[in-house]
């Protein structure tokens, strides 16, 4: 075990550290001039040129890499173009919203993704099953805007005004504090996530019912819920912990759109604005934190992917 997390992290360091290199050479492939952009075509050639120089613009490629590099590792994420604040101080606050947003929505998604899919493996071939199998896959093909909107019509507007349309927060506040702005992003999330992780868990609970060990197990006359739950979902959970992990990754980028429909005050609002406005420093530093997230929620999908497996726990021994 302890081998395999060493190599994973080597791996995950090599990871990121290929993503920065990508997310910086993106954003320096960006057309025209960021200074430029950022102050307006009114600005004067001096205020360009010190703009320039506090971005490390007059620098050559390489060393504004280094430089960029070696202030992400001191924990020195810039100062944001637009506003002069330093990045840390300017996306901590969103970056608590988005972690909370993905939490509520990974609370609800996974177990109701792992009841689903083990109801609908029971209920194979009869008319439940293929009623949920078919709303999931409608679920799964339609985009998350589509949902957001399909939401705000029936919860936020004349037909049931339940929960507000726009998930405004006031200054100084997180979205723990207001909660309610939180329930209509965090069910985009749910609803764009359950129709994987659940179809993932019927075609295995499928394949697991039908095996040797779960068919002693009921002629040993072990009742259907010890079979189901003791036996075969243990051995069927393992796919669904890897997509899940895919799935999580996903809403943590995925947290863009959607924040974006609700004007939720997390990382994917401020992570358009910042393409909107070329601040560069926010761009690259919020890339590499959803880039860093991927990498973690997938080593620790492995860890458990070990933890629930025992062949794989014991390969070493």
């Amino acid at each position: 075990m302890s081998k395999f997390l060493i190599r994973r992290i080597i791996f995950g360091l090599l990871t990121l550290f290929l993503v920065s290199i990508v997310v910086f050479a993106a954003t320096q492939a960006l057309p025209g001039n960021a200074a430029q952009a950022i102050l307006g075509r009114s600005a004067t050639p001096e205020r360009v040129a010190a703009l320039r120089a506090q971005l490390h613009l007059n620098q050559s490629v390489p060393s504004q890499y280094l430089h960029w590099l070696g202030g992400v590792l001191g924990g020195n994420l810039g100062t944001s173009a637009a506003t002069q604040q330093s990045v840390g101080s300017l996306i901590g606050g969103r970056l608590a919203n988005s972690a909370f947003l993905v939490l509520v929505a990974a609370i609800f998604a996974l177990p109701l993704s792992i009841v689903l899919g083990v109801w609908m493996a029971v209920k194979r071939d009869r008319p439940a099953d293929h009623v949920l199998s078919m709303t999931t896959l409608v679920l799964a093909a339609l985009p998350e805007f589509v949902i957001g909107i399909v939401l705000v019509v029936l919860l936020a507007t004349n037909v049931a005004h339940v929960f507000p349309a726009v998930s405004l927060v006031p200054p100084g506040e997180h979205a723990w504090d207001e909660p309610n702005v939180v329930v209509l992003p965090a069910a985009t999330l749910v609803i764009a996530v359950t129709p994987y992780i659940s179809r993932i868990m019927r075609a295995s609970m499928v394949e697991v019912l039908e095996s040797d060990y779960v068919t002693m197990a009921r002629l040993k006359g072990l009742s259907n819920r010890v079979v189901i739950w003791r036996h075969a979902v243990p051995n069927a959970i393992v796919p669904a912990i890897q997509v899940s992990a895919l799935q999580l990754a996903y809403m943590a980028g995925g947290v863009v759109v959607v924040e974006f429909v609700f004007s939720y005050p997390g990382i994917g609002a401020q992570l358009v604005d910042s393409v909107a406005n070329r601040d560069v420093p926010v761009v690259q530093a919020l890339t590499i934190i959803i880039a860093a997230v991927y990498v973690v929620v997938n080593l620790l999908a492995d860890l458990a992917t070990i933890l629930v497996t025992p062949r794989l726990r014991t390969a070493g021994r």
